[in-house]
């Protein structure tokens, strides 16, 4: 009898403890009631009209022409050519395309196969909060102990005190997020050259999701990783071409860092994945190297967007947090007599027929920021323009 109750025990709860206090990601249930009550999805991040018509013209035709075997684990080396281009282009940083680059399943599994190639179990790992869903399992999944440093609305400054104090013998590594999702906070030269003495200080690693670097609005625009001195060779860079290029379902993301760091992520990334698509590797080489005239117009595509929605919101009666970059912003909701983030969200798909997602599932306590939703830009004009004239109906305005 022991044993079968041993059993019967294991299969009721098959879930590693790792991720037992994560449950069902947000974004999830967000859609399904954006889908059950035909809501506008303001809530996941993915555009609702498709990347440019000459790049999904250029996987077809790969996909015609073959091959389609498994390519390099690393990535086709036409891809991880144009990576190097680009981060001279922007950022005036050279990058070895043999040594530096791994191109991964999306910049999650970029995420993944760096934190699982270079984390131990008993290492600490510090997250800068708010902080995407996926940060906080992986870490879990490699053993780590989590070290969270909050950025607090609404300005999100970095809190250096509290950073430096974060720092023990322990840590292994810090992730932030720059343009931060959700908040949209961007972090400066001097926060990033800040965080790098740091990691000499302990001898750690620096890790930088910065998938929406095309996506800055303030001046001064995007400041890569490893531009910063004090960490080209203790950083890892991983970023997508998902959101500059509207294609978030292509999963084409990639990290790079210095040759030893490269060869931790590449052992890992080979028992996850071992390689992706070779077609759309090959379209996003070309898409990459597209001329400034596109990356301008992406800009102010989505500056336009940003603009159109806060200025919306605003009028309507929520106070709102202008993001600094990325496709989000984040609107306090007790203006409008509401103190519950969840409760508001799950609301207003019935209500409104609009979806939002909670700000407070972005850090690692329910209490923090509850009081703001994130709302998302990344969609057509009349998309955006029903959304509000929906939310303006309920509101009765």
């Amino acid at each position: 009898m022991k044993t079968i109750t041993n059993i019967k025990n294991k299969i009721s709860e098959p879930t590693t403890r790792a991720l037992r206090p994560f449950g069902t990601s947000i974004f999830t249930e967000m859609t399904a009631l954006a889908s059950e009550f035909g809501a506008v999805n303001l809530s996941q991040g993915f555009p609702d009209f498709e990347g440019p018509l000459e790049v999904r013209q250029k996987a077809a035709e790969a996909i015609i022409r073959g091959p389609n075997q498994y390519p390099p684990s690393m990535g086709i080396p036409s891809f991880r050519k144009a990576i190097a281009r680009k981060m001279m282009r922007f950022y005036g940083v050279e990058v070895d395309p043999d040594t530096e680059i791994t191109v991964t399943s999306g910049a999650t599994e970029g995420l993944c196969a760096t934190l699982l190639g270079i984390l131990e179990p008993g290492d600490e790992v510090i997250l800068i909060e708010p902080a995407y869903d996926s940060y906080a399992p992986i870490s879990a999944l490699a053993g780590a102990k989590i070290r969270f440093v909050r950025l607090t609305p609404p300005d999100f400054k970095l809190p250096m005190d509290e950073l430096e104090a974060a720092f023990n013998p322990a840590t292994k590594a810090i992730l932030i997020n720059t343009p931060q999702n959700p908040c949209g906070k961007v972090f400066t030269r001097e926060e990033l050259s800040f965080i790098g003495d740091l990691c000499i200080q302990h001898d750690c690693f620096a890790i930088s999701d910065e998938v929406y670097e095309h996506l800055v609005y303030s001046e001064g625009g995007h400041a890569t990783l490893l531009s910063i001195p004090s960490l080209r060779n203790r950083g890892f860079l991983v970023s997508s071409t998902a959101k500059t290029f509207s294609m978030t379902g292509w999963k084409q993301g990639y990290v790079i860092a210095a040759p030893s760091l490269s060869r931790a992520v590449r052992m890992s990334h080979q028992f996850i994945t071992f390689s992706g698509q070779p077609a759309l590797q090959e379209a996003m080489a070309a898409a990459i190297d597209s001329p400034d005239t596109y990356y301008e117009w992406l800009l102010d595509s989505y500056t336009k967007k940003r603009a159109f929605l806060c200025d919306a919101l605003k009028e309507l009666g929520f106070d709102v947090l202008e993001p600094e970059g990325s496709y989000y912003t984040l609107a306090d909701v007790r203006p409008l007599g509401f103190d519950d983030d969840y409760a508001f969200c799950r609301m207003l798909p019935r209500e409104a027929g609009v979806a939002a997602i909670p700000s407070s599932c972005f850090w690692s306590e329910r209490n923090c920021a509850r009081e703001y939703v994130r709302f998302c830009f990344c969609k057509k004009d009349e998309t955006l323009e029903e959304g509000v004239k929906r939310l303006r109906k309920w509101l009765g305005k």
